[in-house]
């Protein structure tokens, strides 16, 4: 056990600046992103471009991948939530999915994580291909659930990001590991202000169609 924490300590004596950066980036994305501040994509995108290269030098290649898939999301979500707004809400507002929805989300999922996890596995020196897919895939859909401002991206992510905390804690990106571990503490908190939005914007609704 104390060589474990020996290795830890060591590890973020070596740490890369960038991912410094990069992590601290991210959890300023996901403090704004619960306030539901526009802001929040800038910092995304700065986050991402970083961890984009962080990855690759790591050898997660669906990792990488899906932070150049997060820069575009950055842009996408800035424009959709500023093209949402209304005059009682400076962004656009919060909605829920059905649950059949979500099992098609879930279907997908499983189904795009078992082909690419089976072709990395198969054609390129991926490590953890299966879980590496499943993280992505995953971050994939619940990053446009976020943009769409779909209030379930925060039980996603729950999911996905205790995933994610043994894929790079095995690539031995300690801090990354632990700015997971402040997005499942923080997506609770996210879960509880969008609820909260979300349950007075419909009953608003349902005050304004009963005047």
């Amino acid at each position: 056990m104390d060589s474990i924490y020996a290795n830890i300590l060591a590890s973020f004596a070596a740490m890369s600046p960038w991912e410094v950066v990069a992590v601290a980036l991210g959890i300023a994305y996901l403090v704004l992103a619960m306030r539901q501040s526009n802001w929040c994509w800038y910092a995304a995108f700065g986050s991402t471009a970083i961890f984009s290269w962080l990855f690759w030098d790591v050898s997660l290649v669906m990792e990488s991948a899906l932070n150049v898939y997060y820069l575009i999301m950055a842009i996408y979500g800035w424009w959709v939530w500023r093209s949402g707004a209304t005059e009682q809400q400076a962004t656009r507002p919060v909605v829920s999915w059905r649950w059949p929805r979500h099992l098609v989300v879930v279907l997908l999922v499983l189904m795009l994580t078992a082909v690419s996890g089976y072709l990395l596995d198969n054609n390129t020196q991926a490590a953890m291909p299966y879980l590496d897919s499943f993280t992505t895939w995953g971050s994939v859909i619940t990053t446009y659930m976020v943009a769409r401002k779909v209030l379930e991206n925060w039980l996603y992510w729950q999911v996905f990001n205790s995933c994610a905390i043994v894929l790079y804690i095995d690539r031995e990106l300690y801090l990354t590991a632990l700015l997971m571990s402040v997005y499942l503490v923080l997506a609770v908190l996210g879960w509880l202000m969008w609820r909260r939005d979300y349950q007075q914007s419909q009953h608003h609704a349902g005050a304004v169609a009963a005047a």
